[in-house]
């Protein structure tokens, strides 16, 4: 038997709007005449808004939401005609759920106490996960079997020899644009020769190691975070511990101090760029090479470039331990890898600041 199709016809009475609903009223059939009914709800505001279900054959939820939109548009409640009872229980809660407000959604706003809690977390897998390096390192000497040797000259090799043409570049432009911002002040006071102690003591003392340490966050920082992140991902690290090798030993100790052997070489490059490119503007100006040479050495002495080098290794240190924690911290899903690269190298950067400060103060108090 087919279904009568549903009809909206609208009759007009001295101060009343009627509504006839003929058919089946269930979701197909309001959404037919849903546009129309609430025109017509709209149009019948100010006066009486009937709706006669006489001829209507069927009326669900669906239904019965119609005429509550209807009601809503009018501004106020309809006159049912020929409504049975069940339509007129439907169109209760209908018009219940129309006056409901909507919950807000929730918020992912953390309290002050998750926040610390957090962070008291992370700090906490961060003192651990230093614990467990230092302890692997202890027992290096009777876990030699798991350092790999090969594995130690690939990783010497990618932080290392691979990062030089970027340090060489870097220094170089670095040493320009310093020597070019240091020569008009310097100019006013008739100091143009000390641009070269300037760039000197900078260069060797600061921007070096932590210029070289910013390049080793973004080269080999992140790749070993995602190295590693990608082996958790693939439960190669599981695997490991299974076959009863120590991950730490395994992945952490040689990335660790490879970086550590190779940091002096590249800020020691790094720097020979920056005064490299010194010298390249301090001649344009008309500077003698034996006049920038003579001042040069005596701005910076044997102090200041091992002090330097110092903080790089330990810049060096601190880059790779949180790039390799970052990569065994590494959670599930297809953003995890990038996940953890990412903090490896922002974690990296502030990491190398926050212990160039400290080197500052130290230095500061011990007059170096």
């Amino acid at each position: 038997m087919r279904a009568t199709p549903v009809r909206l016809s609208v009759t007009e009475r001295t101060g009343e709007v009627v509504l006839v609903v003929t058919g089946r009223l269930d979701a197909q059939g309001a959404g037919a005449i849903w546009d129309a009914t609430l025109r017509a709800g709209t149009a019948a505001r100010g006066r009486s808004l009937a709706i006669d279900l006489s001829a209507t054959s069927f009326c669900d939820l669906d239904g019965a939401t119609l005429l509550a939109a209807a009601e809503a548009a009018h501004g106020g409640p309809a006159t049912l005609l020929g409504a049975t009872d069940r339509i007129t229980a439907l169109l209760v809660r209908a018009r219940a759920g129309l006056a409901a407000p909507l919950a807000p959604a929730p918020t992912s706003r953390a309290g002050l106490r998750e926040t610390l809690a957090a962070g008291m977390a992370s700090i906490t897998d961060a003192i651990a996960f230093l614990g467990e390096t230092a302890f692997a390192l202890v027992r290096l000497p009777r876990h030699r079997r798991m350092f790999r040797r090969a594995d130690f000259l690939t990783y010497s090799l990618q932080a290392g020899a691979r990062s030089l043409p970027l340090a060489i570049l870097l220094g170089y432009l670095m040493g320009l644009i310093l020597a070019f911002q240091s020569e008009v002040p310097m100019r006013r006071y008739g100091a143009d020769l000390f641009v070269a102690d300037l760039v000197v003591i900078a260069m060797v003392r600061e921007l070096g190691p932590l210029l070289a340490a910013i390049i080793l966050s973004g080269r080999t920082g992140s790749a070993f975070a995602a190295e590693i992140g990608t082996m958790k991902v693939n439960e190669e690290v599981d695997a490991l511990a299974t076959m009863g090798i120590d991950p730490t030993t395994n992945l952490v100790l040689p990335r660790i101090i490879a970086v550590m052997l190779v940091m002096p070489v590249v800020t020691l490059a790094l720097e020979l760029a920056g005064l490299l490119g010194m010298t390249t503007v301090m001649r344009s100006f008309g500077f003698p090479l034996v006049a920038i040479v003579h001042e040069s050495q005596g701005a910076a002495d044997v102090t200041d470039l091992v002090g330097g080098l110092v903080k790089a290794m330990v810049f060096g240190v601190a880059v790779a331990t949180i790039g390799c924690r970052a990569g065994l911290a590494t959670g599930v899903g297809p953003r995890a890898v990038g996940l953890a690269a990412t903090a490896a190298v922002v974690g990296g950067i502030v990491a190398t600041i926050a212990l160039d400060g400290v080197f500052a103060l130290l230095f500061y108090r011990l007059q170096l």
